[in-house]
């Protein structure tokens, strides 16, 4: 059985996806350029700006994973109806959150005019799949889980267009789409067949940390899903619908890899290495992994709390540029704003924003980490932050 403590290796490598994440969320706020194109949009791109994004996509399917991980753990110690209801609520919780919470710290604006469903919708959806899934074999939660993440991108050339219920429901499961109802906008950035598949395959690898083996089968298995990677794109045989090209950018080509929804490589490339990282983080942690895993012990509270304040300071910088606070109050995503034509800063203040950010995170979470775990069995509402 396993101990009645937390795995510091899985903190470690949450904490940090968590503060990478945050780079990602401050470029889209403050760096100039990101009004303008994508920043993996290699006809326009530089070599550190393609970086810039591209280490951020580790975040989410590292995250989903770990949350797969943990909901087995949090389950060994208790009976699958508690641990099936517990999913089930809290993932109702996390969309609840999506819809309302993050919507209104994205955009400031109360009225709710658009809704960007993204990791943490997709999260709460898989925590509801998963809450069904966790009665069956092991072995079969294992066949669904890599049933999903390898075969969804054969669904890649299957469309449905339009504003309708059928369209929806397709771009629910695989297709990003914008729809329109009456005032509102949903963006479904983050379709849920690839990370139901994620999640489960984190729920069958929080297994492995009952066996005294475990860091060894990690890292063979993030090998192998790594030396799978390089056979498939070499080749472009299969698992992403972007070829890449011998160009000027050629090594960028080949690492720029789907995200919406999350092709086999884009899922083989992320989670194989933060499989290696996981296992070579077994051991104990010294001043400065100790300060990265208090993030990875708090981050519901993170993810929320660091939103509000990006946009906070992208209205205070915005209004030292000459523009309105008026214009910081959002009515659809941030890069498509035309009121913050010309806004925005070079790569350089991005970091400096970013690296601040962190700073100033660091004793809030410090703090909640420490009244959660003080707290967690009296107040049960505390399982679900």
């Amino acid at each position: 059985m396993l101990k009645n403590k937390r795995i510091e290796s899985i903190d470690l490598l949450r904490g940090t996806v968590m503060i990478i994440m945050a780079l990602d969320h401050v470029r889209d706020y403050f760096h100039h350029d990101a009004f303008l194109y994508s920043p993996t949009d290699l006809s326009q791109t530089n070599v550190w700006l393609f970086f810039t994004r591209f280490i951020t996509h580790y975040c989410a399917p590292v995250f989903v994973f770990l949350a797969g991980i943990s909901a087995y753990l949090y389950g060994a110690k208790r009976t699958k109806k508690e641990l099936s209801v517990y999913l089930f609520t809290r993932g109702l919780w996390l969309v609840f959150v999506e819809l309302f919470i993050i919507s209104l710290g994205l955009t400031f604006n109360p009225s709710y005019p658009i809704f960007n469903l993204q990791v943490i919708w997709a999260i709460g959806i898989s925590m509801i799949v998963l809450s069904g899934m966790i009665h069956l074999q092991q072995y079969i939660i294992l066949a669904v889980a890599v049933l999903l993440i390898f075969t969804h991108n054969l669904l890649d050339g299957i469309h449905v267009h339009g504003n309708e219920l059928q369209a929806f429901l397709w771009s629910f499961l695989h297709e990003p789409a914008m729809f329109i109802s009456g005032p509102f906008s949903f963006h479904i950035h983050y379709p849920v067949l690839p990370w139901i598949g994620i999640m489960a395959l984190g729920y069958y690898f929080g297994s492995i940390y009952l066996l005294a083996s475990r860091s060894k089968i990690l890292l063979i298995t993030g090998a192998g899903a790594i030396l799978l990677f390089i056979v498939l794109r070499l080749g472009n045989i299969y698992g992403d619908a972007a070829h890449w090209e011998v160009q000027k950018y050629a090594f960028l080509s080949f690492l720029n890899v789907t995200k919406y929804p999350p092709s086999l490589l884009y899922t083989l490339i992320t989670l194989g290495p933060a499989m290696i990282l996981l296992s070579l983080a077994e051991r104990p942690l010294n001043s400065l992994t100790r300060k990265i895993a208090v993030f990875g012990r708090v981050p519901f509270f993170y993810y929320v709390i660091h939103l509000y304040l990006i946009h906070f300071f992208a209205l205070i910088a915005a209004r030292i540029q000459g523009y309105a606070w008026s214009d910081m109050i959002l009515t659809g995503r941030i890069n498509s704003t035309i009121g913050l034509k010309g806004y925005g800063f070079n790569l350089f203040i991005v970091y400096l924003v970013w690296i601040g950010l962190i700073f100033l995170l660091y004793p809030f979470c410090k703090w909640f980490d420490k009244y959660k775990r003080d707290n967690q069995s009296d107040y049960r509402w505390l399982q679900y932050l």
